[in-house]
């Protein structure tokens, strides 16, 4: 692409909210402006794109994915569907059937916490339904899985913490069964990585942040995915393993070096804790449905303390899943003694980060905002386990329930908020992200779609500290990244139903947002990266054809 001139459309720009046009130079938007405007620019040297109606905005950026374990979701048995144990055996039977014997069976996403008998299938039925074969099937928040009967027994998960005795894993156990089934050739791992890449431009993604972790791939396979090269989204790399020391810090970054891999700091994947479906992210309070589990830390106060301490003296960002209020007391804590280390203002310009930050309350977030702390935060999680029934009422009552992923109230404490997937935990799909962040089962967490739609583009490039100011936005001098929607309407959306949400009043200025009150998500024609085309449907081709 050199000169394109895009037009008849609708442009999502804050410098001219009512902009139908946009140029674009190369990898750089050129001007956006009226219709009248662009048909007086028009000249030979241009590509004409007729949009149709269709919306032209930044490009998504995703702050929480895991890319080859989403290839492998993609192309493996999608049990999120099974709603009792004989739906995941039959599911299992029928895939097993079409699979070479001797073959490994991968399977993502059941929720047994959405049965109305939780009851799960044992590592004998499992064997038995694949016909003999081995069987991983993680489930929807991997952080557990269940095993066949020969997997358990080819990897001696019996003997290692986290069995249950029946086929369910965690912990050590889960790790080692995840690892097993997920042995990879070079050029398997590069199949299936592509395969994650091409969905995510799709969708309408222009980068991904990887949260790499030893526990989770190796530095070959984060080396691998930064060497996919350009005609796919932007990866932005950052690798969870724990240092004690600026010096440790130092090994790990050569280490990543020497494979090719400069990464964004030492965050993501780190655990404090685990999950809530597992049971096993750390609560102040027992879970309502297992009163005398509270969950587990992964990680010491002292571990946290270092580890930020090593990263801050580097300018590094450093960062840790933590889902439980139990496992934010810890990351806390590890916050304020850091700073006594190193001071609060090295802590402030590492940019550090947590992941998920589920369970929040008024102090955790004022010592957030302090420290200048971010939250990748997944408002799909709500979506899909919030409320007065879901997964999360069931595991810590409706009361406790109702307060988690407070997005309004990391707003409204100065908590920088980034929105991701964590794919495959939840799909890449951002409209739905949007659609959750608007439609929180907590009204006084809703925000509005502006905000989340800035948490998902302009906010990601801020949490990987792009140094263009201008990235995730659409204006003369921006980067030329952006995907095109067709969109059956578009709207001003607001969290609180007093306001006039429809309104498109002129001296709002507000530039206007796919209407996301029913089911029909926007469809992606196009997305573009730094003026690289990473994506085009059927008919975008046609409608630059006929321009």
């Amino acid at each position: 692409m050199s000169l394109t001139m895009y037009r008849n459309g609708s442009v999502y720009s804050a410098a001219d909210p009512f902009a139908t046009a946009m140029l674009v130079d190369g990898d750089v938007v050129a001007w956006v402006g009226s219709e009248h405007a662009a048909t007086s620019l028009l000249d030979s040297r241009m590509r004409e794109v007729d949009l149709r109606g269709a919306l032209v905005a930044p490009g998504f950026v995703d702050s929480h994915v895991h890319v080859t374990e989403t290839g492998l979701a993609l192309e493996s048995l999608d049990l999120g569907g099974a709603a009792s144990a004989t739906a995941m055996l039959d599911s299992v039977a029928l895939a097993a059937a079409s699979l070479a014997a001797g073959g490994l069976l991968l399977g993502h996403g059941w929720d047994n916490a959405l049965w109305e008998d939780p009851r799960l299938p044992g590592a004998a039925e499992l064997e038995r339904a694949a016909g003999g074969r081995e069987v991983y099937l993680a489930r929807v928040d991997v952080h557990s899985a269940l095993v066949s009967a020969s997997l358990a027994q080819r990897c001696g998960l019996a003997a290692m913490p986290g069995w249950d005795g029946d086929g369910l894993v965690s912990g050590v156990a889960h790790t080692t069964a995840r690892d097993a089934a997920r042995t990879l050739t070079p050029e398997r791992r590069a199949t299936v990585q592509e395969r994650a890449l091409r969905h995510a431009a799709a969708n309408g993604y222009v980068a991904l942040a990887e949260m790499s972790a030893p526990h989770v791939g190796s530095g070959e396979d984060l080396a691998q995915l930064m060497s996919m090269g350009q005609a796919f989204p932007q990866v932005l790399p950052y690798w969870g393993q724990l240092v004690g020391s600026a010096d440790e810090a130092r090994d790990v970054l050569a280490h990543l070096a020497g494979l090719g891999v400069d990464v964004l700091g030492l965050a993501g994947d780190l655990n404090i804790d685990g999950s809530l479906g597992s049971r096993s992210a750390l609560l102040r309070q027992p879970y309502a449905d297992a009163p005398e589990t509270w969950g587990k830390a992964q990680l010491t106060v002292e571990q946290v303390v270092k580890h930020l301490a090593a990263t801050s003296e580097l300018g590094l960002t450093g960062g840790f899943h933590v889902i439980g209020d139990g496992g934010m007391d810890i990351a806390v804590a590890g916050l304020e003694e850091a700073t006594k280390m190193v001071g609060i203002d090295k802590i402030r310009a590492a940019g550090h980060r947590l992941e998920h930050a589920e369970m929040v309350d008024d102090a955790a977030l004022a010592a957030l905002a302090h420290h200048a702390v971010g939250v990748s935060v997944q408002p799909a999680f709500d979506a899909a386990w919030g409320g007065s029934s879901g997964m999360y009422a069931q595991r810590l009552g409706v009361q406790r329930a109702l307060a988690l992923n407070p997005l309004a109230r990391f707003y409204g404490a100065g908590v920088p908020a980034f929105f991701g997937s964590d794919a495959p935990v939840t799909p890449l799909n951002p409209w739905a992200s949007v659609r959750a962040a608007l439609n929180h089962h907590e009204e006084s967490s809703r925000i509005s779609a502006r905000a989340a739609f800035i948490a998902h583009t302009r906010a990601g490039w801020r949490a990987a500290k792009s140094e263009n100011p201008f990235h995730g936005q659409l204006a003369p001098g921006a980067p030329a990244s952006f995907a095109i929607w067709d969109v059956e309407q578009l709207m001003v959306q607001v969290a609180d139903e007093r306001v006039q949400s429809w309104s498109t009043d002129p001296r709002a200025r507000t530039p206007l947002l796919p209407a996301l009150d029913g089911d029909n998500d926007p469809r992606c024609l196009q997305t573009v990266h730094l003026g690289r085309e990473l994506y085009a449907s059927e008919d975008f081709n046609s409608m630059a054809e006929h321009a």
